[in-house]
């Protein structure tokens, strides 16, 4: 049996768990879910909840007949919420913090980068971040329509190691086992392809939100990223104290590269530098032997037009040090290079973070 490690999770929890009657939140097979989450932050280790189950948490409070409309299923998302926010809170002593996000909200650069340093000063106080679907605004055109898909992206954004998803059943099979009892549990995955695919009905099937193939597809954008993954059975709370000791009782998709790697291959090659930021040697120092974030007071000269958000080239004396992603525009550096970060909000009004640049979203050249 393959042991597992990590750091950061993200543990996916769907509606059929939060809410198993459909109508409103119950503990029945969240206990063992939150006793892992609190073993796990007491070992030292981070974890971001993505809770589904608003829309189902809200239903019993509307007395109608019929499939509910869009505005329906909005206003029970709306209630039952507060409801979900409020099961997973008494759980736990310490805080939980509600975001709700769009398919827009992550793939807008500024508000990608927002939610990257939310969810990180969340976990620097040690808090329990719960990710849904803001399913009161977000239309089909902007929603990502599933939580599976929601977790791995959360996964990406807050460079998780780890992505678990707690299914209602054991894991991927080579058929399905609601059909044929005998069906064999494929134990690791080393590369979701078009076989895999093809075992929850290929990438063309419509199985509903949820369903086999959406948890596929997360698998492989996190594989893709440098990040492993777990399909649990939710239901079983034993599955979880075997994961408390480091087995697996499900079904392991390996990263097909190291995070690092990825991560790195994509703020050296993929993003283009918008600008340049000229750093004194005691901030060279200090990203090359220390590891450290750029500070505003390392900060000599800032040449191009770039926003927050966007990659800029790290140099000293003209030579390429580091890639990166700026938490503040052009305009900003060239008021509060050279200043301490204390600074920042009294010379600008307001402060996105004392670095300039995070270690997290800096690369070495």
């Amino acid at each position: 049996m393959q042991k597992l490690t990590w750091q950061r999770a993200v543990i996916k929890v769907g509606s059929a768990l939060i809410a198993p009657d459909g109508k409103q939140c119950s503990a029945r097979y969240l206990l063992s879910i939150a006793r892992f989450i609190t073993a796990s932050k007491e070992q030292g280790k981070e974890v971001i909840l993505v809770s589904s189950g608003s829309v189902a948490a809200g239903r019993a409070k509307f007395s109608i007949h019929h499939p509910p409309s869009i505005a329906e299923k909005q206003a029970m998302a709306a209630i039952g919420q507060t409801k979900m926010m409020a099961n997973w809170s008494r759980f736990f002593d310490f805080p939980c913090a509600q975001l709700l996000l769009t398919y827009d909200d992550l793939h807008n650069r500024t508000r990608y980068v927002n939610i990257k340093n939310t969810l990180r000063e969340l976990l620097s106080i040690h808090a329990l971040p719960i990710i849904n679907e803001n399913d009161t605004v977000a239309v089909n055109e902007l929603k990502v329509g599933d939580n599976d898909n929601l977790a791995a992206y959360a996964a990406l954004v807050a460079q998780a190691d780890t992505l678990i998803i707690c299914s209602d059943v054991d894991g991927l099979y080579q058929q399905d086992p609601r059909k044929n009892p005998d069906a064999v549990l494929i134990d690791i995955v080393d590369k979701v392809d078009d076989e895999i695919f093809a075992l929850a009905g290929g990438a063309g099937t419509k199985l509903g939100t949820g369903g086999m193939i959406t948890k596929l597809q997360a698998a492989q954008k996190c594989s893709q990223s440098g990040i492993q993954t777990l399909i649990v059975n939710g239901q079983k709370g034993a599955v979880f104290d075997q994961l408390l000791e480091g087995n697996i009782q499900g079904t392991l998709f390996k990263p097909v590269a190291s995070r690092d790697n990825a991560r790195s291959q994509w703020l050296k090659h993929t993003l283009k530098s918008s600008g340049k930021i000229n750093i004194d040697s005691g901030a060279k120092s200090a990203i090359l032997n220390k590891g450290a974030s750029l500070l505003p007071s390392g900060i000599d000269e800032v040449s191009g037009n770039f926003s927050s958000g966007d990659a800029i080239t790290i140099e000293y004396q003209g030579q390429s040090l580091a890639k990166g992603l700026t938490l503040y525009s052009a305009s900003d550096l060239h008021a509060i290079k050279g200043k301490r970060s204390s600074e920042i909000e009294n010379i600008l009004g307001y402060t996105l973070g004392e670095a300039i640049v995070h270690r997290d979203d800096m690369v070495l050249i």
